[in-house]
């Protein structure tokens, strides 16, 4: 009898009805001296005693600055330990964290503020080549509506945390929220049209970073090294509520990701977990020093964002002892993972497949066109349904339909197998899925093949129109000698043979780097129509 691709997780922890500010302040009382967050930029550290305190003072000087429950507050700032204290406080008292990419203009600031109804926004100050101060003076001249900035470490900042509001005015507001209630907004990448605003609950985000924090094995005693941005769910949930949830310690190795500082953090602070996208992982191991860093505290981590590598995930378990590394699979609007590999995984479902369902939370295989459940082993869109599925896009429930069902299924985009043994198996995106003289090429094929050859640092693989195909297939390489890249017919020869004739690459582009999203997903629609015009 044929076994349908459903699968629904079981184990764990039963689900958590605390808010976020319960939470922590839970992990406070339980272990008020430990570790909670280091800052190697400032040399600032905090126990969490002195983080829930920090938590608290930021919370009652909001309320004194007449921030209400629901209100959406706006963070526009790298990675900072101010964006932690904000992260909590705004959770403390019920208003809605609106987090903004640091890379965003004027343009893409000012598209957000409107659409989420932003009137108070924490700000970083300058970043490299980023004045923030002077971005925000542009779009609030631009703007009709009211908004006060708060730059972090100013002025404002200094004055805001000098107000406070009575105990009582704080215990009241916290009994007024439910786990329920909305408390981020993260705007997708917007690969195509302006983005949305995936609205997540504290019941959301709190479980769904228990969960990965449970399935990774965290401790007490475990530091997570976090150079990823927490204006994403990577470092805010996966991170930042992983790690409260568990009483670990959160290492953040600099404002933004640099693979020395990022090694260097783990050495230091003896790190026992350092997470990252596939395209990081590669920039630490191709440090000319990386083999002089101390890694042996490493057990863990998570590689997320895109599909990695067989061979980048040989040397991270090898050569940065990360034996127990986990391969996360999601989206913003489910929390955002959905399946997670396991720790005694083998190489092959830690590098084939995108690992197993978590706890709690159902997926299953359909038909595109039909919506019908595949049998396993079949390829079709992945949907996912449970705690984990955002309210919806924030103030858009026509585009909240196009992607959740009546049923509450979250359809994903992402073509997939369910196999046999429960793993699932990314085989790319729907709108990715080139069609080469009639045949269905899958990208995340001849991107693995690729991907071994000793030339090539990094590879994706994306089909531009062609008059006589259709569409032919272009392979986009970063070399790891940029003075002596591989030449077309040098992988027409290393394909040969190996691959069907219809799937090897008849056009290359050597790049320095890929476009990339705010989730560290390479943008391809940027790379088809950037490359497919030529």
């Amino acid at each position: 009898m044929t076994t349908l691709s459903y699968a629904h997780g079981t184990g764990g922890s039963p689900l958590t009805a605390d808010t976020i500010g319960a939470h922590l302040a839970r992990t406070a009382a339980r272990r008020p001296d430990g570790e909670a967050l280091v800052d190697l930029a400032s040399g600032r550290r905090w126990s969490y005693a002195e983080l829930d305190a920090d938590v608290t003072r930021l919370a009652r000087a909001l309320l004194a600055r007449g921030v209400a429950k629901g209100d959406r507050v706006g963070v526009w700032a790298v990675n900072c330990p101010e964006w932690v204290l904000v992260q909590y406080a705004t959770a403390r008292i019920g208003a809605v964290l609106v987090t903004i990419n640091p890379a965003y203009r004027a343009h893409e600031l000012a598209y957000v503020l409107d659409q989420a109804g932003i009137g108070l926004l924490f700000a970083s100050v300058a970043h490299k080549s980023s004045d923030y101060r002077a971005l925000v003076a542009r779009v609030r001249a631009e703007r009709t509506a009211s908004l006060t900035a708060v730059h972090f470490g100013d002025q404002e900042w200094t004055e805001l945390l000098g107000r406070t509001v009575p105990d009582e005015e704080l215990t009241a507001r916290e009994a007024e929220l439910s786990c329920d209630d909305p408390v981020n907004i993260q705007y997708t990448s917007g690969t195509t049209g302006f983005p949305k605003g995936a609205t997540l609950t504290h019941h959301n985000i709190l479980n769904n970073g228990r969960s990965v924090g449970e399935t990774l094995g965290y401790t007490e005693r475990d530091r997570i090294c976090l150079p990823v941005p927490f204006y994403h769910c990577f470092g805010m949930v996966m991170g930042n509520l992983a790690a409260v949830s568990h009483g670990a310690c959160v290492v953040l190795p600099g404002p933004s990701f640099e693979p020395a500082a990022t090694l260097e953090a783990v050495q230091r602070e003896r790190c026992t977990s350092l997470y990252g996208v596939p395209t990081m992982f590669i920039a630490e191991l191709d440090l000319p020093d990386f083999a002089g860093y101390d890694l042996s505290s490493l057990r863990t981590g998570i590689m997320a964002g895109s599909s990695c590598p067989v061979e980048v995930m040989k040397r991270v378990v090898t050569e940065m002892n990360m034996a127990e590394v986990s391969i996360c699979y999601g989206m913003t609007e489910t929390s955002p993972v959905s399946t997670q590999t396991r720790r005694d995984d083998d190489l092959e479902r830690r590098t084939g497949t995108v690992g197993r369902v978590l706890p709690h939370l159902e997926v299953k295989v359909v038909d595109p066109d039909t919506g019908t459940t595949v049998p396993r082993g079949v390829p079709g869109e992945l949907c996912t349904r449970g705690y984990s599925v955002m309210r919806g896009y924030w103030d858009e429930p026509e585009r909240t339909a196009e992607v959740i069902d009546p049923a509450r299924w979250m359809h994903t985009g992402d073509l997939a197998v369910l196999r046999e043994d429960g793993y699932v198996q990314i085989v790319g995106r729907i709108k990715d899925v080139i069609i080469r003289g009639g045949e269905n090429v899958y990208p995340r094929e001849i991107e693995e093949f690729l991907h071994a050859h000793p030339k090539i640092a990094d590879v994706q693989v994306v089909g531009v129109p062609d008059e006589r195909y259709g569409e032919e297939i272009l392979a986009c390489v970063i070399p790891h000698d940029p003075a002596d890249p591989p030449a077309l017919e040098e992988l027409s020869a290393y394909c040969a043979d190996r691959l069907a004739h219809y799937k090897v690459p008849r056009r290359l582009e050597i790049l320095d780097a890929f476009p990339m999203t705010v989730s560290g997903k390479v943008r391809k629609v940027e790379l088809r129509e950037t490359y497919g015009r030529r």
